[in-house]
């Protein structure tokens, strides 16, 4: 390949980037428009809600209570060479109410619930669905997208709250079987290092994580093209940008969140 080859694959690639930003930048915009103009579509929210807690809540219970498991036997070792096992519950609650419980559930959602709304979406797109939704009066990004948005903002922090509490069960059920702690003893020492902080910071995560999850998917699914093909590329490229955007997002929330604990 020339070299004058090259330069336009590189400025053809800085192109589709920049294109991409500019089209889920206006995507945005437009939400934010449609969210406060006209009648807000509550039972499909709640409907929306509920289809994103079904496909979920199996393969949370089973990650999240593995999770809380895996973590107490692997942290046991280290703590006992200091003859400080007593400090396992708090060690366990701390990492999974400031970091494990938000990200398990996200990258779950993102995998389910991402690639759901994007395949959905993308064959509405390719079946003209949507173009018969606009020809009959019918605001379909109202409708399909704002909906979708909304209930994965709001669905996700329950799931994360429900991850957390599963993921400390399975702590729970390490730590008694070989230290013999009871269940109120375990759970004092679990929340006694934690804060509002925390739990602010792990609602923050959730929140921002269904918003990205719900916004991304329904963007790629919304501007799914080429036909069937088509429709797997939105649901792939749903689960690949959100889970992207779902690690930056928490390496700016931990920055942001341990600028303020100190």
């Amino acid at each position: 390949m020339s070299t004058k080859q090259r330069d336009h694959v590189y400025s053809k690639g800085i192109d589709s980037a920049l294109t991409a930003v500019y089209n889920g930048y206006t995507f945005f915009i437009r939400f934010c428009r449609e969210l406060f103009r006209g009648r807000m579509e509550f039972q499909e929210i709640v409907k929306q809600c509920y289809a994103i807690g079904n496909k979920s809540l199996l393969l949370i219970s089973l990650t999240g209570f593995i999770t809380g498991m895996v973590f107490t036997k692997q942290s046991r070792p280290s703590l006992a060479e200091f003859g400080a096992t007593s400090w396992l519950p708090s060690l366990v609650s701390i990492a999974i109410i400031r970091a494990l419980a938000a990200l398990v559930t996200a990258l779950i959602s993102a995998g389910k619930v991402g690639s759901s709304i994007g395949a959905e979406l993308g064959s509405m797109r390719v079946t003209e669905q949507i173009d018969a939704m606009e020809v009959s009066a019918v605001n379909p990004f109202k409708f399909l997208v704002v909906t979708r948005v909304l209930a994965c903002t709001v669905a996700i922090p329950v799931l994360m709250f429900y991850c957390t509490l599963v993921s400390l069960l399975g702590a729970f059920l390490n730590v008694t079987l070989n230290e013999g702690t009871s269940f109120v003893s375990f759970f004092q020492n679990a929340f006694e290092q934690i804060t509002f902080l925390d739990l602010g910071t792990s609602v923050a995560k959730a929140v921002a994580y269904g918003f990205t999850i719900g916004i991304v998917g329904c963007y790629q699914g919304y501007n799914a093209s080429k036909g069937t093909e088509g429709v797997g590329k939105a649901a792939n490229s749903s689960v690949v940008i959100s889970m992207f955007m779902i690690f930056l997002e928490e390496v700016i929330i931990v920055q942001v969140s341990n600028y303020f604990r100190v």
